[in-house]
């Protein structure tokens, strides 16, 4: 699946977050402006749920919250770079600087998986890794993830 197809311009952001409920709140946020049908709490919901699961910060600066939403038909991502790092309880104890979330149909777990394992390979290339930090809008960081 390309990125492009759940990934919207309007849900790539720089912003200064702050800290981890903040920014969970930034990506519930994003993606109810972008789908009206759907609720920031809801959404936020998800996010958090999965958080106590343990935490989607896998080291390096990155996380990469989900959740499953039984409102919604396909994925949807958001991607955000957090201008100053924030504590995030990542595996290596890190602050993290950049955030990859995705939504899924609570029934589409394998299409999730490779999602999730999709991105998690794109972040790992440290040259992206680099592009993406040095991005100074939203419009250069979609540029740099979608490519």
């Amino acid at each position: 699946m390309e990125l492009s197809t759940i990934l919207q311009p309007e849900c790539t952001s720089c912003a200064s977050p702050g800290s981890k409920k903040k920014v969970l709140e930034l990506i519930s946020d994003l993606v109810a402006a972008q789908y009206p049908s759907l609720s920031s709490q809801e959404i936020f919901e998800s996010l958090v749920a999965r958080e106590k699961m343990g935490s989607t910060g896998i080291g390096s600066g990155i996380a990469i919250p989900h959740g499953r939403l039984t409102t919604i038909e396909q994925p949807i991502a958001v991607f955000i770079k957090c201008e100053d790092p924030i504590p995030f309880d990542a595996i290596d104890k890190q602050p993290v600087d950049l955030l990859f979330a995705l939504l899924v149909p609570a029934e589409q777990c394998q299409q999730h998986l490779s999602t999730l394992s999709s991105m998690a390979e794109k972040l790992s290339d440290k040259l992206i890794l680099k592009q993406l930090r040095k991005s100074s809008n939203s419009t250069e960081l979609y540029q740099v993830i979608t490519a």
